[in-house]
């Protein structure tokens, strides 16, 4: 395998040089023109830095002198400080055309500095009028200095404007030179490929002919063709996979096969663990011993143990005969107010329920034991693992063509991980452990897609430490309902 590949590589490599250089001579005239540009705002942005440092001099001046206060004073030194940082910045700029004027512009610095320092001193001795005339001079020097930055940035403007004709000149000639460029490698590509192309196509056409034919499931025709590169190599695979192609179909057939049995195997596994679950249990035998337990409760005068005893066995009722057909939304809130009766006589005040119902969506079909397993996760989750408890809020809202139901926890919350895995994969695998109907979150998914027949059928939205917020959107109409 030499030829196709020797000659993709010699195309590949001399394309990335071109492109190579190409980027390093814009790569250059772009950090050289940047440079520059820096260069010359640096050099606006000192001069008027000088103007505002001046301007704030004076401003700070005329403070003092109204209001002579310590922090008066302590502005103005302190835009003094700005005034000689600014003139040492200007001193760096000095060149052969604006060397006089830059004397003169620093020695205004200077002055304005003097007169600053003069008009205070005044004011400490208490000649009003001395210290009046100086800040009057104090300002006449700041508007000369506003005025001599206009000077200077003038004479920066009239400096550099041979500099900004060479950079147009440069780009006109840059751009020539890409256009030039670009047809060069335009045409040596056109002629590459035709070469290249006179080199493959006639044994590509040979192989997409044998190839049809084996389409047609003729496999008795031997295939042959002209080459000697690359293309001889895989006319040959194509010889071999012709051979094998019956046997390997063969073997995909008898693969789906055992696949398909194993697949129905597996269901019918998970049915009957399923009714060997329910068959443990006598559901009638359970439930007239949970009501004799109620009754004698409440004879006994216990009659939160006997509501409790109640639900409990509403919640049992529920769950051994509604797993396998839809109930309505009425049926699944009664059967969470039982579960967190049931709760809350376990966690006491630790756990807080808040519920936000429209009873108006309550006849809508959903599939049983879906809301349970949501609250049953956030209790387990969210609540019991925090000494102090939490609260769970449970809305159900009206949202048009959907029913809204959102059950929230305050709870440390739920990576983003477990979440995609969630939503993603259904992955309800080892959740199911410390719910009581055995069904974890991850199963809840699939049943709700499976039941409705929609992907979009649940949002989750959590954080590290800011709990969990479930919304489940469910459709007042199913898609297989007429």
């Amino acid at each position: 395998m030499i030829g196709i590949q020797r000659k993709i590589w010699t195309l590949t490599a001399l394309v990335m040089f071109i492109m190579v250089a190409i980027w390093m001579m814009l790569t250059y005239y772009n950090q050289k023109t940047q440079d520059q540009y820096n260069d010359i705002l640096q050099r606006y942005l000192r001069m008027n830095e000088v103007t505002v440092s001046s301007q704030q001099a004076v401003t700070s001046l005329n403070n003092y002198l109204l209001t002579p206060t310590e922090g008066n004073l302590s502005g103005l030194h302190r835009n003094q400080d700005k005034l000689r940082e600014a003139r040492q910045a200007v001193g760096a700029l000095r060149n052969g055309q604006n060397d006089f004027a830059l004397t003169s512009y620093m020695n205004l610095i200077d002055s304005l500095i003097e007169t600053t320092d003069r008009s205070v001193m005044f004011r400490s001795e208490r000649e009003t009028e001395d210290s009046e005339q100086a800040f009057s001079e104090a300002t006449r020097i700041s508007r000369y200095i506003s005025e001599m930055t206009l000077t200077l940035l003038d004479m920066e403007l009239n400096t550099y404007q041979r500099f900004y004709r060479s950079i147009i000149e440069q780009s006109e000639e840059l751009k020539k030179l890409g256009i030039w460029i670009l047809l060069a490698i335009t045409f040596g590509l056109l002629l590459f490929t035709y070469w290249f192309s006179l080199s493959i196509t006639r044994p590509v056409e040979q192989l997409t002919k044998a190839a049809q034919e084996l389409a047609k499931g003729r496999f008795d025709r031997q295939i042959k063709v002209s080459s000697t590169d690359e293309i001889a190599f895989l006319a040959t695979t194509f010889e071999h996979m012709r051979i094998n192609l019956n046997e390997l179909i063969l073997e995909m057939r008898e693969k789906a096969r055992l696949e398909s049995e194993l697949q129905q195997s597996r269901l019918l596994l998970k049915e009957s663990q399923l009714r060997s679950l329910q068959s443990q249990i006598n559901p009638h035998f359970l439930f007239n011993i949970l009501d004799t337990l109620s009754k004698k409760a409440f004879l006994e005068g216990a009659e939160e143990t006997s509501d409790l005893l109640v639900s409990v066995a509403g919640l049992l009722r529920y769950n051994l005969k509604r797993l396998d057909r839809s109930v309505t939304l009425h049926d699944e809130v009664r059967v969470i107010r039982q579960y967190m009766e049931i709760q809350t006589a376990r966690f006491t005040d630790r756990l807080r329920l808040n519920l936000d119902i429209d009873d108006s969506c309550l006849s809508v079909s959903i599939p049983g034991l879906t809301l349970q397993p949501i609250v049953e996760n956030a209790v387990i989750h969210g609540i019991e693992p925090n000494e102090d408890g939490g609260t769970i809020d449970i809305r159900i809202a009206d949202g048009g063509d959907e029913v809204m139901i959102e059950v929230a926890d305050n709870g440390p919350g739920m990576s983003r991980q477990k979440i995609r895995r969630i939503l993603e994969e259904g992955d309800g695998e080892g959740e199911a452990e410390g719910h009581s109907t055995g069904i974890g979150f991850g199963n809840v998914v699939r049943r709700l897609r499976l039941f409705y027949g929609i992907e979009d059928v649940i949002e989750i939205d959590s954080g590290e430490g800011r709990g969990v917020r479930v919304l489940l959107k469910i459709p007042k109409t199913r898609r297989s309902e007429p």
